[in-house]
């Protein structure tokens, strides 16, 4: 932000709802008074056509009204305007009006009125074109080198340059290689005019190269081969930008200037009339339009810059030299002369806001009062920046808990069944704040889905609130790995600095109910995998913990995958025993029952609860997942190399093909029809065994996840693991939420296993610190095996249970020795 302003001088606000852009303002002696004296022509997309002669103004009557010389409604869009000698035989300047389709030359001329109203000034259409095709923006200059008058071309939306000498049109040519239009300038030094590409290349095109390209009307496609004489379109010299650009000017203010400029989105560049870069400036803003002028030192040429953030910048080459302010953002500039002031800066912002102002500040009385020169106490800094860093913490904390809970909360509708496995929930939405365009996105867990994933929600003022009906049902036929969901809100809460509103983001965590995924059956006689947890207190009668149990001492689960899990609680003992025929499936239920666990014996009061697990870990049934998951992975590699081969090979069959019908006398075909036929049958069977086993790569993903999360409780139980070191062991086994073909499950999580095996977990302080020095690795990526993964678990399930304590903090704690310090500095003796 600048400290000075840019010094109005005169301005004036056009019409209201009209649009302005780029080509919309010029100035000139558009009215040939021949006192030297400039006039501003401003055309809008709405068809208003305005003149201006701004002069300060000497009494507080008057202003934009008095300026104005001329206001004409014209009947279509007003894309350009120039000023040039447009007219045969005619050495006065004539006003150019681009339209969509058409293309106006007019003369502007005052009469000298003998009445107080003033002079009066008309527009005299003297010739038009209608235009072929859609109209971008034109050029003017002395093409072909010819004197005394300018041509003009016109570039079309669909890439062709339209050629007009005065009142009659030249030729049309098609710009190879055409995909959007971009700025278009003309450099009368080389005869050539410059373009940038949608390939972001500055491209280059000699007049006269043009005049004997291909004819435009004779190829209507331009990526047809040539039918008529003539030569191929190619540019001069090509300039790669690596960026659209904004706008291109070719100063020509000095005989000795050889540049060309060009306004890029985050760069200014800078050619020599060649095509080699003169010099190159890197803007740390986004800019909005630029304007070369004359420097009053040799070999440097000025530039005036607007950006989008109100601010109009001044610079000699690359360095800057004055930065003003303005009160909009400026799409075109301008330097004229008027009649009492020369060098004023014409600008216009999009909405049709023209400013006339000149560089300048007021002098400044404001002095800098004296400070007590005494020195700071850093302790009591200190200690303030705490206290304060402490007050914005909590308040920030209790700001935002308030919020979430006046926000956002779920509340289900009591258990609506509309299917076995279909629950819906109602979330009330109630605002604490003004709220603008807020967006509320319900996530669950794969195979489980939602009715309605996201909620466009309408602007709610202080209190008001919204509800919000969804339901969530089991998509699949294998259960969940959690059933957990999230509902997040995104929003706009207006302040006084940000009318607008300052995007927020809230979240709330709701559980869906067990019942969404099984139903209650009667028990099995015989199941395979067996879990058997402990407690300190007397068994409970299940029929307290789950409604759904009749017995009081067996219960079982029937998912509607079609397992089975069993819950049974022994008469004698303090024991309870969950089995089931699916090592996964019992994730779930050994969750629920050591949810449930807790929550009945905080309701009666006893707080010395304990549970266990007494082992032995079961790491082949676990194991057993993590093979079935990597043959999935191996098997999704080989049928993606067998699809690139035979998609190359069906390729080379179609080229084979095309070759021998293109071919003036053909040949057979030598069964190559056949062969593509069968190669193509071969790509669609590949492309559909592929994406079977991509679903049931995703089925076993999601049983790992649920093996996984398993034998994670099934640890903590095991070594009484604190919620901490829970979390650093789940995150370890499930580094990643879901697979992906460059990052699967089995690199990662050996990754993250070795690390605490080298760190935390590691026998051998010497190693710990010699792995704080190692830097770098392998780059991770699918191994050829399970082995050293097994290995790596099965030694952090031996070394927790020797005691191993799961910590971060204890890498900070390692004392590193002389010798593995050397390694760890840059540039140590070795």
């Amino acid at each position: 932000m600048s400290l000075f302003k840019a010094r109005d001088w005169w301005s004036a606000t056009l019409g209201e709802g009209e649009e302005f852009d780029q080509g919309c303002l010029c100035v000139g002696d558009v009215d040939n008074s021949g006192t030297g004296h400039d006039k501003v022509v401003v055309g809008s997309y709405m068809g208003m056509l305005r003149i201006f002669s701004p002069h300060a103004s000497k009494t507080s009557e008057g202003g934009p009204a008095d300026a104005q010389l001329l206001e004409v409604q014209l009947q279509n869009a007003i894309i350009q305007v120039e000023l040039g000698k447009f007219v045969s035989c005619s050495e006065l300047l004539h006003l150019a009006v681009l339209h969509p389709r058409k293309l106006s030359v007019y003369s502007v001329s005052g009469t000298a009125g003998n009445v107080e109203h003033g002079d009066q000034y008309q527009l005299k259409l003297v010739y038009e074109h209608n235009l072929q095709r859609t109209a971008c923006n034109m050029t003017y200059g002395t093409f072909g080198g010819v004197t005394g008058h300018h041509s003009l071309c016109i570039q079309s939306m669909d890439g062709m340059l339209m050629f007009f000498e005065q009142d009659s049109y030249s030729f049309g040519r098609f710009l190879p290689g055409f995909l959007l239009p971009g700025p278009l300038t003309y450099n009368p030094r080389t005869d050539s005019f410059l373009t940038v590409s949608s390939a972001r290349e500055l491209e280059s095109y000699k007049y006269e190269t043009l005049a004997v390209a291909t004819e435009a009307e004779s190829r209507q496609d331009p990526n047809l081969p040539l039918k008529t004489g003539g030569k191929r379109l190619t540019p001069d010299w090509v300039f790669v930008l690596g960026e659209q650009a904004l706008d291109l000017c070719v100063p020509s203010f000095s005989h000795a200037s050889s540049h060309i400029f060009i306004l890029g989105e985050r760069n200014i560049y800078c050619l020599r009339d060649n095509g080699q870069i003169h010099f190159m400036k890197k803007l740390e803003f986004n800019p909005s339009c630029f304007l070369p002028y004359a420097s009053v030192t040799d070999g440097t040429t000025n530039l005036l810059l607007g950006n989008h953030t109100n601010m109009l910048l001044v610079y000699q080459d690359v360095t800057l030299k004055w930065a003003s302010q303005l009160s909009f953002i400026p799409v075109a500039v301008r330097v004229a002369n008027f009649l009492d002031v020369k060098g004023v800066v014409v600008s216009l912002s999009s909405d049709g806001h023209l400013l006339c102002s000149y560089m300048g500040t007021d002098p400044s009385f404001f002095s800098t009062p004296k400070v007590d020169a005494r020195e700071a106490d850093y302790e009591q800094v200190e200690a303030e920046m705490k206290k304060l860093q402490k007050f914005i913490r909590e308040a920030t904390r209790t700001q935002g808990r308030r919020l979430l809970e006046n926000f956002i909360c779920p509340l289900p509708v009591s258990c609506l069944h509309l299917t076995s496995s279909f629950f819906s929930f109602q979330v009330k939405v109630k605002a604490s704040s003004v709220v603008k365009s807020s967006k509320l996105s319900i996530g669950v867990q794969p195979p489980l889905a939602v009715t309605q994933e996201q909620f466009v929600l309408e602007a709610m003022g202080v209190g008001s609130s919204k509800v919000v009906v969804f339901s969530a049902f089991l998509n699949g036929h294998y259960p969940p790995a959690d059933l957990t969901g999230d509902i997040t809100v995104s929003y706009s809460s207006p302040t006084e600095l940000n009318p607008k509103g300052v995007p927020k983001v809230l979240q709330s965590r709701f559980n869906l109910p067990l019942s969404l995924v099984c139903v209650a059956c009667p028990p099995p006689k015989a199941t395979k995998f067996k879990i058997t947890v402990d407690t300190n207190q007397p068994p409970v009668d299940l029929s307290s913990i789950f409604r759904e149990d009749k017995d009081g001492n067996s219960l079982a689960f029937q998912l509607l995958s079609g397992a089975r899990v069993t819950v049974l609680a022994s008469k004698t003992s303090q024991r309870y025993r969950i089995q089931s025929d699916s090592f996964e499936d019992m994730w779930l239920v050994v969750k629920e029952l050591v949810h449930r666990f807790d929550q009945h014996f905080s309701k009666v009061g006893i707080k010395d609860f304990k549970k266990s697990f007494s082992g032995p870990l079961p790491l082949e049934e676990y194991f057993l997942s993590v093979d079935n998951h990597f043959q999935l992975r191996i098997s999704a590699q080989k049928y993606q190399d067998l699809l690139s081969e035979r998609a190359v090979q069906f390729r080379a069959i179609q080229r084979r093909l095309l070759t021998r019908f293109k071919d003036k006398t053909p040949a057979p075909l030598q069964n190559l029809d056949t062969l593509m036929d069968a190669t193509y049958s071969q790509v669609m069977a590949l492309a559909e065994a592929a994406e079977e086993n991509r679903a049931l790569l995703e089925e076993a993903f999601v049983r790992l996840r649920s093996a996984t999360h398993l034998l994670v409780l099934l640890l903590s139980l095991w070594q009484g693991l604190t919620p901490d070191q829970t979390s650093i062991l789940e995150a370890t086994l499930l580094p990643l939420l879901q697979d992906t073909p460059q990052l699967g499950w089995e690199e990662s999580c050996d990754a993250a296993v070795s690390h605490l095996l080298r760190t935390c977990l590691s026998q051998n302080p010497k190693d710990q610190a010699t792995s704080l020095a190692q830097t770098g690795g392998s780059v991770l990526g699918l191994p050829s095996d399970t082995a050293r993964l097994k290995k790596h678990i099965t030694l952090l399930c031996e070394r927790i249970g020797k005691g191993g304590r799961l910590t971060l903090a204890s890498e900070a704690n390692v004392q590193v020795p002389a010798q593995v310090q050397n390694l760890a500095v840059p540039g140590s003796p070795i």
